[in-house]
């Protein structure tokens, strides 16, 4: 199952992201090889989001992410959302789905 873990980033988030990201970052890349985290980074122009993409079992290995997160929780992320995510085209999809 996928899940999408977002970010809506505070303003000053490209400012402050340097005391925490050594942190954040070990953290997203022990969750890469646990096989959990697939891809993840922050939007750009403007840097207002952050996207996670998650693939588990459930949506609590998302939620403890967020939770143990730098970035959440020293203020660099307003709020954070866990959305399961049904995909269906492609080679990593969950519920391959094709024409018929």
């Amino acid at each position: 199952m996928h899940y999408l873990l977002t970010y809506d980033l505070a303003p000053d988030y490209l400012e402050r992201r340097g005391e925490f990201r050594d942190e954040h970052l070990k953290l997203a890349w022990e969750a890469q090889e646990r096989g959990e985290l697939i891809l993840a980074g922050a939007l750009t122009e403007p840097a207002d989001h952050a996207v996670l993409v998650f693939d588990c079992e459930t949506a609590e290995p998302v939620q403890l992410f967020a939770a143990r997160d730098p970035y959440v929780t020293n203020g660099l992320v307003r709020a954070f959302h866990v959305r399961q995510w049904n995909t269906v085209v492609g080679d990593l999809a969950s519920n391959p789905v094709r024409p018929a």
